[in-house]
């Protein structure tokens, strides 16, 4: 599934990644969370993040983020390709504010 993928101090990529647990895991380095800010998009980040002292990525509707973050699309109950709306915001550098330690 098409993911739009942030590490922390780096530009969002679209990538593809197969639509299993375990590649969201991998991808988050960890037991996966979600948060869901719209009907048809949500961020999976790695749950542990803060605890685990991974490095601080974003603000977002709110949240801190630690890690890596995926953006993916939603679809239901289940995960799919992230929406091209999206996909086109980050192609044409419109996205979140990333926290950057020097």
């Amino acid at each position: 599934m098409k993911v739009i993928r942030i590490k922390p101090r780096c530009s969002p990529e679209l990538m593809d990644i197969p639509n299993t647990l375990e590649a969201l895991q991998k991808e988050v380095g960890g037991f996966i969370e979600t948060l869901t800010f719209a009907s048809d998009c949500c961020i999976v980040c790695n749950e542990e993040g803060m605890n685990q002292r991974l490095p601080v990525n974003l603000s977002f509707c709110g949240n801190l983020f630690f890690g890596t973050i995926l953006f993916v699309g939603v679809r239901g109950e289940d995960f799919c390709d992230v929406p091209e709306k999206l996909q086109e915001r980050f192609a044409d550098g419109c996205y979140v504010y990333q926290i950057r330690k020097e």
